[in-house]
């Protein structure tokens, strides 16, 4: 927490002044990395998603509202509801070869108050531990900061969610508590996780993703040298 500023009027402690100017909506932008790229999702990325995450169904787990999916039909007509939402905003992750293999929103958008979430974060297992999935997060976070100069970004997820939490950690989120009794996910109680990148912290943070993603930090059977749990001083 920043120290605080006197009132000049009555000395009571206050947040320092910010350019207080809205931050743009995210957009149908295509964002290039070395490993892939991250696009505005579409119907066209239907098939190749299903192939993807069909009969994996631990994926939707703590999806709060929707999946896992019966048949490649079912799969289309939600994507295809999903692609057309403004908030969340939805991007698939493309390999090379043309392939989606996952996806993620930027959500619960507050332009006024520049905080935005990235969530609603789809891994198919080809994605899940690859450079790729890594390279994403980067993507989009950068996305966030530098062109839509938001101060605030978030993670958020299920309690339970052992892997959202890490990958939290390891993507360099700050751990900021537990809502409790949160929602009502799938007929369940949700207590919520929260996470939080700052602003201030993105340039460190963005060095050490573009040091892990680094064709340097890899082995020649593509085992990394540095973790970026490590270089972040989160716990492995």
């Amino acid at each position: 927490m920043s120290d605080p500023q006197r009132h000049p009027a009555t000395g009571q402690p206050i947040g320092a002044p910010v350019d207080d100017r809205p931050a743009p909506r995210p957009g149908p932008v295509t964002l290039a990395g070395r490993y892939g790229r991250v696009e505005k999702l579409a119907q066209n990325h239907a098939a190749t998603l299903w192939d993807a995450v069909k009969g994996h169904d631990a994926i939707w787990t703590y999806m709060s509202q929707y999946g896992p999916f019966a048949n490649a039909s079912e799969f289309a007509v939600w994507l295809a509801r999903r692609a057309a939402l403004e908030d969340p905003y939805a991007y698939a992750i493309v390999d090379p070869s043309n392939r989606a293999l996952g996806i993620a929103t930027l959500m619960d958008i507050q332009p006024d108050m520049r905080v935005i979430e990235v969530g609603h974060i789809v891994y198919s297992p080809a994605l899940q531990r690859t450079p790729l999935g890594t390279e994403a997060q980067y993507l989009l976070a950068r996305y966030t900061f530098e062109t839509l100069g938001y101060r605030r970004y978030e993670w958020k997820c299920n309690s339970h969610n052992a892997a959202s939490r890490r990958a939290a950690l390891r993507y360099g989120f700050i751990f900021e508590g537990v809502l409790r009794q949160h929602k009502i996910a799938k007929g369940r109680n949700r207590d919520t996780a929260y996470y939080s990148m700052l602003d201030s912290e993105w340039p460190q943070r963005r060095i050490n993703f573009e040091r892990w993603l680094s064709p340097d930090n890899f082995t020649a059977d593509g085992r990394q040298k540095a973790s970026l749990s490590a270089l972040n001083g989160a716990a492995e």
